[in-house]
């Protein structure tokens, strides 16, 4: 058991899921630390005055050691890693490096501390390219890029930790996530941005000339690539909601976080025009390699294991906060960071 009053480390908290999940673990009272380098992250993104960011390296152990002594954390949920996955593959160590071997150093001073609580970050990247649908925890685990591997080793050790040590963990493998707050405060700004609704939002309000759409000639409905899009709140839930799990004791935990509905890229264009009342410029070119033509949760088991089931299923819940984000003050994007 661990003491719900107890600081929590987030590591990654000023990013896109991080700063969402720091927002919602801050309105419900728990203290929160978070440890961001900033390389992606946002300082704008942690707008609750409670949160302690700690602008620093998570395999810089003499500062994670400091941040144990002063606060006695007895959780560290865990978002901080590289997720291009273009650039995995031209640069596998990079990858190795921030995703795996950076984590090895953080989980070594929580043995230390003997803190004994870990939520992970993962990924729908480590099954590859699914050998059935919808996915299962069941189906086999076979990345085909250094991003999905790097994450999923991550896991491999998490387990071996829980053999060796007694540390629980909750391995959370989440689809696309989308959409932002739906009062527009804080939401998805990545340089580059490579996920699908920003980039239409982008491409609406001009600041790319075209969305490029890789495929029409899938084996789908409409032709384009079917994937499942789960609201950035929703899993900032599954993320508390892992953290209660094994706050109270329960086992290390494997679970998908999706919807379990599919959307083609399609049907993401046509939701983005209904919401924004604009046509989206799109340029229609040839498969991309490696792009399955579907990915689709079954998220059962996370709703068994602990009780969590995504709430915001219609992939206008998804794109409207995002034209509001993207419509907003900042026009999608934070103000350069202070630090």
């Amino acid at each position: 058991m661990t003491d719900s009053h107890a600081p929590i480390l987030i590591t990654g908290g000023a990013g896109y899921i991080g700063s969402h999940t720091v927002r919602l673990l801050a309105s419900q009272g728990r203290k929160i630390v978070v440890l961001d380098n900033l390389v992606f992250g946002h300082d704008q993104a942690i707008i609750d005055p409670q949160v302690e960011l700690v602008v620093g390296e998570v395999g810089d152990q003499a500062l994670v050691r400091a941040l144990f002594e002063k606060h006695q954390f007895q959780a560290v949920i865990h978002f901080a890693a590289y997720a291009y996955v273009g650039e995995s593959v031209t640069n596998p160590l990079k990858y190795y490096q921030n995703n795996t071997a950076e984590p090895i150093k953080l989980l070594q001073v929580m043995q230390e501390f003997g803190c004994k609580v870990f939520v992970f970050s993962s990924t729908c990247a480590t099954y590859g390219v699914p050998d059935k649908l919808p996915i299962t925890e069941t189906n086999i685990q076979k990345p085909i890029n250094p991003y999905g591997n790097s994450k999923l080793m991550v896991e491999s050790i998490l387990a071996d930790c829980d053999t060796a040590w007694g540390l629980r963990s909750a391995c959370l493998r989440y689809f696309n996530a989308s959409g932002c707050s739906p009062d527009g405060l804080i939401g998805e700004d990545h340089n580059p941005e490579t996920h699908l609704i920003p980039r239409v939002m982008m491409a609406v309000t001009g600041e790319i000339e075209y969305l490029e759409v890789f495929g029409t000639d899938y084996e789908t409905p409409d032709g384009t690539c079917i994937r499942d899009y789960i609201h950035v709140e929703d899993l900032a839930d599954g993320h508390a909601r892992a953290l209660d799990h094994l706050a109270a004791g329960g086992a290390s935990v494997r679970c998908n976080l999706g919807t379990g509905v599919g959307v083609s890229v399609k049907e993401i264009i046509t939701a983005v025009e209904k919401v924004s009342g604009k046509t989206v410029p799109v340029k229609y070119g040839p498969r991309r390699e490696g792009d399955p033509p579907s990915l689709v949760a079954d998220p059962s088991l996370a709703k068994e294991l602990l009780g969590w089931v995504a709430t915001r299923t219609n992939i206008l819940d998804m794109v409207g906060p995002a034209w509001i984000w993207t419509t907003g003050p900042n026009a999608g994007h934070y103000p350069a960071n202070k630090s």
